[in-house]
């Protein structure tokens, strides 16, 4: 049976509501939800399995290995398992996007302090 889960029920910062697949019903899918001001993102890392970020507003220039990669609103970017990669929030305004682990349970290397 489904059900529904409070975006505020969920652990979360500032920039980031986390959703964790095992945690609710065995779901095999994680992810973030985030509303980050501009210059903010996370550092160099990478997962045992691809991440997919849905852009819904702003602007977000990644780094997926040695490309650098300009996504905008209404974009998706697919990142292979195991490639390194990080972003940032490039735009004047505050960047909204949907950050999908395609696992039930997050996996991160971190690869920079």
């Amino acid at each position: 049976m489904g059900h529904v889960i409070e975006r505020d029920e969920l652990p979360h910062n500032e920039t980031a509501y986390r959703f964790e697949g095992y945690l609710h019903g065995d779901a095999n899918v994680s992810f973030f939800l985030i509303d980050a001001p501009p210059v903010g993102g996370p550092g160099l890392h990478t997962h045992p399995y691809e991440e997919v970020f849905v852009i819904q507003d702003g602007e977000v220039t990644f780094t997926v290995g040695d490309a650098t990669i300009q996504a905008n609103a209404g974009q998706i970017l697919v990142v292979p398992a195991g490639v390194p990669h990080k972003y940032v929030n490039s735009g004047a305004g505050r960047a909204r996007h949907i950050d999908i682990h395609v696992s039930g349970r997050m996996s991160t290397e971190w690869l920079e302090d």
